[in-house]
Formats: C-alpha cells, sequence, structure tokens
C-alpha cells in the first residue's frame, strides 16, 4: 500500500510538469521576462521547503560531504534545470520541449552508468542510447545543421542541457535522498538557490507590476509557482527516494502527452511529422535502455553487488 503511493507520486508529479510546458510558452512570450518567472519559483520554492529542512531532526545528520554534494547538486537543478528550461522555452514549443524532457530517464542511466562502472554495456542498452540521441537530433537540428540564437532549434539544445542537468541530479544526490529524505535536501536545495540567484535577479522583481497582469496571467503564474513547481518537485523527489530509476523512466512518458494535449487544445503547437518520428525514436530507446538496464541489474543482484540506484532496505 505505502508503496502504490509512491508511484502515485511520479505519476501525479508528471501529470503537473507536463502542463507547465504550455504555461511557459504562455507566460515568457506575453507576460513575464523568463528570469523573472525563474526567480519567482525559486523564492516560492523556498518559502515551502526551507522550514521543513530547518525543523526536521535529519538536517542534524548533514556532513560536510551531504553538504558539498548538496551544493553542487542545487547549481545542478537551480541554474541547470530550472534556469536552462525557461531560458530554452522562450523559442521552442510545448510539445518539442516535453519530447526532450522523457530523454531525462537514458541519461540518468547513462550518467549512473558512466559513474558507476559495475556492468558493461549491453546490445540492448546500446542500441537504446543510439535510437534515443537520433530522435534528440531530429528535434534540435529539423531546420537544419545552423543553430541561431532565438531558433526553435536553439530552445530545443537549451532543453536538452536541462535534462542533462537534471539526470545528472538524480544520480548525485541519491545517497542524501535516502539517509536525509527528502524535506531536508529540498530545503537546503532552495535556500542555497536564493543565495545563488537572487543577488543576480532581484532587479527583475516589481510585486507592484506583477498585480497588473491579467487574471488569467495570474492563474497560469499560480499553477507554475505552486501546482508547477513546488507541489510536483516535492512529488519527484519522494518518489525517487523510495522507488528506482527505472519507474521514473516509464513515468515520465506522461509528459509529452499532457503537454501535447494542453498545447494543441490552447493551439500553441501542432504535431508534425519530426515530433511523431522524434518521439517513436526516443521510447523505443528507452524501452530497450531499460531492458538493458534490467539485464545489468540482474548479473550485479548474480554477483552480490550492491547498485547505486538501488533502493537500500
Amino acid at each position: 500500500m505505502r508503496k502504490g503511493l509512491f508511484h502515485w507520486d511520479l505519476i501525479a508529479a508528471n501529470i503537473l510538469f507536463g502542463a507547465n510546458f504550455s504555461f511557459y510558452v504562455s507566460l515568457i512570450r506575453n507576460y513575464l521576462d523568463f528570469r523573472l518567472l525563474f526567480l519567482l519559483q525559486v523564492l516560492v520554492a523556498a518559502l515551502f521547503f526551507i522550514p521543513g529542512a530547518l525543523f526536521s531532526p535529519r538536517t542534524y545528520r548533514l556532513s560536510w560531504h551531504d553538504a558539498l554534494r548538496i551544493l553542487l547538486v542545487s547549481i545542478l537543478v537551480v541554474y541547470g534545470w530550472m534556469y536552462l528550461l525557461l531560458w530554452g522555452s522562450s523559442y521552442t514549443s510545448p510539445i518539442d520541449a516535453a519530447i526532450i524532457a522523457t530523454l531525462g530517464p537514458a541519461f540518468t542511466l547513462f550518467i549512473d552508468r558512466l559513474l558507476h562502472r559495475h556492468d558493461p554495456f549491453n546490445r540492448s542498452r546500446i542500441i537504446g542510447v543510439v535510437a534515443i540521441f537520433i530522435g534528440a537530433w531530429l528535434l534540435i537540428f529539423d531546420k537544419g545543421f545552423v543553430l541561431t540564437h532565438g531558433s526553435r532549434g536553439w530552445g530545443n539544445l537549451l532543453v536538452l542541457g536541462a535534462v542533462v542537468a537534471i539526470a545528472a541530479n538524480t544520480v548525485l544526490i541519491k545517497p542524501q535522498l535516502e539517509r536525509l529524505g527528502t524535506r531536508v535536501v529540498m530545503g537546503w536545495y532552495y535556500f542555497i538557490g536564493v543565495l545563488i540567484t537572487y543577488p543576480f535577479f532581484g532587479q527583475y522583481l516589481h510585486p507592484l507590476d506583477l498585480l497588473k497582469l491579467p487574471f488569467g496571467a495570474l492563474l497560469e503564474l499560480g499553477y507554475v509557482l505552486l501546482l508547477g513547481t513546488v507541489w510536483p518537485m516535492w512529488l519527484l523527489y519522494r518518489g525517487t527516494e523510495h522507488l528506482t530509476a527505472v519507474h521514473t523512466a516509464l513515468y515520465r512518458y506522461i509528459q509529452p502527452l499532457i503537454a501535447g494535449a494542453l498545447a494543441l487544445y490552447r493551439h500553441q503547437a501542432s504535431f508534425d511529422a519530426t515530433n511523431i518520428t522524434a518521439l517513436v525514436l526516443i521510447f523505443i530507446g528507452i524501452v530497450l535502455t531499460v531492458i538493458g538496464y534490467q539485464a545489468g541489474l540482474k548479473a550485479l543482484s548474480g554477483l552480490h553487488v550492491p547498485h547505486p540506484l538501488r533502493r537500500r532496505r
């Protein structure tokens, strides 16, 4: 029963994240500078998560090693994931961004393999990685090999950078999530996040200007800050703490379905041959990568070697 709750955490998180892409595009292109939206996300998340970390008994287990690891992944989450994702959303479509976001689990498994060289690459994993990169290549270079600043391909490349950053974060922070818990890790994420963002982006914050936004834009902003940032981040990390990277990989496919449906409904984008081909290749690639990952886990269990992304009990 308890484990089933964590599956629902990942499902809900990906539904909420999927809807985010449409609201990102709407807000950034019509009402707000993406840097202001970025700062607001960090500040609101800090308001919710820092108190929980400060009053958690697990905070006192924090070692210097934990602190350095959290500092590194805070930079990856804040600037690598949040900043690059919003910057990329300024130029690309919600559908492209959501399809690229599904690469996250594959990069998670790939980075884990590079950092923890326990099992060899097998044929399934190699073919899967190749298919994934071909799918990403189609989206980024859809209009040719020249990437110009402000183009759709440039936006897709920025989103891809954000995906790589959050994948590296998932691998690096797993031990701290298991030892300290989601509440402590996320509280310190955003405590550090405020320190490394407000001095540089505080100039964009003018509360009175925010109150002048149309009612519809305020609703979209409220969604992005609360239902699109605070709540899904909590659900995602709680699910990651208790489940495996394979579960994360499978549930990530909810995002393009939600983003695509909402973008089509709001006339923000349309599926074309490139979108569909890339999505099919990425889907096949991730399935093959997961199969290869599972085979690697079986080999490791036969050798009685603990895997770094396997939940310790």
